[in-house]
């Protein structure tokens, strides 16, 4: 019993000492973005500013028609840029146009 619950201690206190799987996906900005164009062919899309917590940072979303693949980056103000989301077979959405002619 006592070696059960050792081993059991043992095993959540290593999983609460491991770091954030967030943290594998930061790196300084210029080399998320020479990584994206490079191997993904991902070219910036489209982007924003924001404010989470009174903290300004930059959302941008990079694309390849190319490749068809899409990650989402959050830019921190330090020049950190952290990989919120990627994924494959991106498409862009054509506003709809109001179809011209007489109504009926």
């Amino acid at each position: 019993m006592f070696k059960r619950l050792f081993g059991i201690a043992l095993a959540f206190g290593m999983a609460a000492t491991a770091p954030p799987a967030s943290a594998a996906s930061c790196a300084a900005r210029d080399s998320v973005v020479s990584k994206l164009q490079d191997k993904y062919s991902e070219q910036l899309t489209f982007g924003g500013l924001q404010s989470i917590r009174g903290a300004k940072s930059v959302m941008e979303v990079w694309s390849s028609k190319e490749t068809g693949t899409y990650t989402i980056l959050l830019t921190h103000a330090n020049g950190i840029s952290c990989i919120v989301a990627a994924g494959t077979d991106f498409f862009e959405a054509a506003p709809k146009e109001e179809a011209k002619g007489t109504a009926s």
